[in-house]
């Protein structure tokens, strides 16, 4: 007579448990530090596109004429890096940087920049706006007008600019006297665009995301004190203009 099979499946013990769970720990945290790494270079990748992208539109405005206030785009930069700096200047000169919605098929009569599309009913991206980046002082009426101005169609964050002239101090560029433009060589102000000797104006700009967007803040007593008080930039970059 045959033993009767049992009909009682055998299921894990608890040593195999614990086996597999052990290896699936292992898989993890093999998983988490190779994923890890990569997903913190894409983050920083895309920073690091930001970031150009912001200090390449500062020096690339510093430079281009856009009214007759200026005579050449050397004197435009060296009054902007001057008076970028809060030590004493108002908060009307401080400059900032952006992005903003733009219809390129429609042009500014004042400056050639395009004008900003404030309402989104019905508008595609691509097709009838694009986003474009523009840095702007705060007292220009193209940035912070409710009607026309670029504020109206700000896209992601503004950044204020602080530049500070960078000068040659024991064979090292170092930053300068905030808001003063001085002879590299003799270290004495240079007093004007004009009267300053060299080709080339060194500096270093740091980038401070600002908390608010509307044109009201930034004729606010909280725009001046951030102004004259703002710390730790995002990110600062060594920059040079030409004559």
């Amino acid at each position: 007579m045959k033993p009767a099979r049992s009909s009682h499946k055998r299921g894990f013990t608890l040593l195999e448990t614990v086996i597999a769970i052990g290896v699936l720990a292992v898989l993890l945290t093999g998983f988490i530090i190779v994923f890890t790494p990569a997903a913190e270079g894409i983050r920083k990748s895309l920073n690091v596109q930001q970031a150009d992208r912001l200090a390449s539109t500062v020096e690339q405005e510093l430079v281009t004429l856009r009214d007759t206030t200026y005579k050449t785009g050397f004197e435009k930069a060296y009054d902007w890096i001057k008076t970028s700096n809060p030590t004493t200047n108002s908060s009307t000169d401080a400059v900032v940087v952006y992005q903003y919605r733009a219809d390129i098929s429609a042009l500014r009569t004042t400056d050639k920049t395009p004008v900003p599309v404030s309402a989104l009913t019905g508008q595609q991206p691509g097709k009838d706006y694009i986003v474009v980046s523009m840095c702007r002082r705060v007292s220009d009426p193209l940035f912070n007008s409710t009607s026309n101005g670029d504020i109206t169609a700000i896209e992601g964050g503004i950044y204020l600019v602080k530049c500070t002239q960078l000068i040659f101090t024991g064979g090292q560029l170092v930053s300068g006297t905030a808001g003063t433009i001085k002879d590299p060589k003799t270290g004495t102000a240079a007093g004007s665009a004009d009267l300053y000797p060299d080709a080339v104006i060194a500096f270093t700009a740091e980038f401070h995301i600002l908390p608010a967007k509307s044109a009201g803040y930034f004729s606010s007593s909280a725009f001046t004190n951030k102004f004259k008080s703002v710390k730790n930039p995002v990110f600062t970059r060594n920059l040079a203009i030409r004559r």
